[in-house]
């Protein structure tokens, strides 16, 4: 069953530091428009009140593709990038499509060539405000 997000949450601390990012970038000035789409929907709460199981930064995910490929992902900055590694930047459009996400909802994103591609969220292996890191 598909799940579609109608509405992303993200904790206060992530809406900040990527609204600052968002009017700053000036590398990826698309990139940058399709975060500020999210941040603008967004539902904001505390950082010790994002329930465990959505997408924040620095926050490790299992995803599932429509072909039955998983990957492991991280949410990251893009000065943290590192697709090879697994570190997808925010400002990515698969990245911006993760941000806020919970677990059982699908990413869509447009790749460079203008393909479509879906991912599920299955899991969040890992995310900061979980383990108790507020500051991240």
């Amino acid at each position: 069953m598909e799940a579609l997000a109608l509405e992303r949450t993200l904790t206060e601390l992530d809406h900040s530091r990527l609204s600052i990012l968002a009017r700053t970038d000036v590398h990826s000035r698309l990139d940058a428009d399709s975060i500020e789409a999210v941040l603008q929907s967004a539902h904001q709460v505390p950082s010790r009140a994002i329930p465990p199981d959505i997408v924040t930064m620095y926050s490790r995910v299992l995803l599932t593709f429509p072909d039955g490929r998983h990957q492991n992902l991280t949410l990251c900055y893009p000065q943290d990038a590192d697709p090879s590694e697994g570190f997808v930047s925010v400002l990515s459009p698969a990245g911006s499509s993760l941000l806020g996400l919970r677990v059982g909802e699908r990413a869509r994103w447009r790749t460079p060539a203008g393909d479509e591609r879906t991912a599920e969220v299955l899991a969040v292996i890992f995310q900061p405000e979980a383990s108790g890191d507020y500051r991240t």
